[in-house]
């Protein structure tokens, strides 16, 4: 059975990013079925509109409201087809750009990826895997001042998807040739 893979890259440079390399030699690896997404195609911060529409009832929603989140159904619909989310993450400033922030927002949704219970929020997107391509200038992931992986984590687990990989090309500026080996490793295991 073929795999459906969502390609996310949330690199704001689209020539010459570490994240896009690493994303695409992934979904190169794996094979698939792809649906790709890039998010420097803006996706819009979530807004007082929007929460007043997530937050009411579906059938009860006007059509200024379903026009409001029409992408965000769009997005989250990606998200539950895939069975694996490839995620390129640049690092910025010690965390995720804005644009994958962004997205987030925009597919963590009560109902839909998540829902409330008595015990907490629980995850509705079991069953997928999560392969996360980090590139960091000069954060080594897994440090004190690495607050992107752990996000990552912490926010696919939040929507249910507990298999998560970090694939990390970290501290490029002080070797980038060795930071892309130890990645491109990384990817050559997925294959096995």
């Amino acid at each position: 059975m073929t795999q459906t893979i969502l390609h996310i890259d949330a690199s704001a440079r689209t020539e010459g990013s570490a994240s896009r390399h690493l994303t695409a030699a992934i979904v190169e690896t794996l094979g698939g079925t792809v649906i790709r997404r890039d998010l420097t195609d803006a996706i819009p911060q979530i807004d007082e509109t929007w929460v007043n529409a997530n937050f009411t009832a579906s059938d009860a929603r006007t059509d200024d409201k379903k026009t409001a989140l029409a992408l965000s159904d769009t997005l989250v619909e990606e998200v539950q087809a895939a069975d694996v989310l490839v995620i390129g993450v640049p690092v910025y400033n010690f965390g995720v750009p804005a644009a994958l922030k962004a997205w987030i927002d925009q597919i963590a949704r009560a109902g839909f990826t998540f829902k409330y219970t008595e015990n907490g929020p629980v995850g509705l997107l079991e069953g997928k895997r999560a392969i996360i391509a980090l590139a960091t200038g000069g954060t080594e992931v897994g440090s004190d001042v690495d607050f992107a992986s752990g996000y990552m984590r912490h926010i696919m687990g939040f929507i249910g998807i507990t298999d998560v990989e970090i694939v990390a090309a970290d501290r490029l500026m002080a070797d980038a040739d060795k930071a892309m080996a130890a990645a491109n490793a990384q990817i050559a295991a997925l294959a096995a």
